[in-house]
């Protein structure tokens, strides 16, 4: 091996290395115009407009953990819960007068798949976009991922294409039994806003069945 082949070498693997390590610290607000192009709109607390979209979210997180609790939430994994709990609240959104449903592409396609979980119009007709998340005592304080979403394969494809405000409304879960079986249902709820979220972006290396499972690599089989 040649010296020039042997320090390009050592170059790529050096900058392969700084690729894979997190980058940390970045704003949510820049990785959505970077995924999207769209901005994250600061929910500005002196606005009369974002005052009445807040009341109505209270009003709209009110009904949707009352119907949740009184229903119960029947899954056997606990993280699945904000699934189910998300047509709870696009219920309750258009119940108090908004304009609530799931979220489209630049396509035109609803998703119910990835980041975010609700796309609802205000009262003056501005759109906003909600993510639903779950949490216990146990773990509302730790480390544990809980908020994350990745670019679409496609651009077109991503459930961002508005500038908007960003809110989470989380809801605290607990077991109970209902029906003589085990359920989850919210004891308690929070709304928060996107504006200052920080988080980090964490490259992988990845591979498909068909790159791994070849017969070059192939060691050893047999059946049972």
């Amino acid at each position: 091996m040649t010296d020039d082949r042997e320090k390009y070498i050592k170059e790529l693997e050096k900058t392969i290395a700084q690729f894979l390590k997190p980058l940390k610290n970045i704003p949510f607000k820049i990785a959505i115009k970077a995924m999207s192009g769209c901005n994250v709109i600061p929910f500005d607390k002196n606005n009369p407009d974002d005052k009445q979209l807040l009341k109505d979210l209270i009003a709209a997180t009110r009904i949707a953990a009352r119907n949740a609790n009184q229903k119960g939430i029947f899954t056997r994994r606990e993280n699945e819960v904000g699934n189910h709990i998300e047509p709870f609240m696009i219920e309750a959104l258009n119940q108090v007068g908004l304009q609530a449903d799931r979220p489209e592409t630049k396509e035109g396609k609803k998703k119910t798949v990835g980041y975010p979980d609700i796309f609802v119009k205000d009262r003056k007709g501005r759109p906003n976009y909600i993510e639903c998340k779950t949490y216990n005592e146990r773990n509302y304080q730790t480390t544990q991922r809980s908020f994350y979403f990745s670019p679409a394969e496609r651009p077109t494809d991503f459930k961002v294409i508005y500038d908007a405000r960003h809110f989470i409304v989380s809801f605290k879960i607990e077991r109970v039994e209902r029906e003589d079986k085990m359920a989850f249902v919210p004891v308690y709820w929070k709304i928060f806003s996107t504006d200052n979220l920080i988080g980090q972006i964490k490259h992988e290396f990845n591979s498909t069945n068909k790159q791994m499972y070849t017969p070059d690599a192939l060691l050893a089989e047999g059946n049972i």
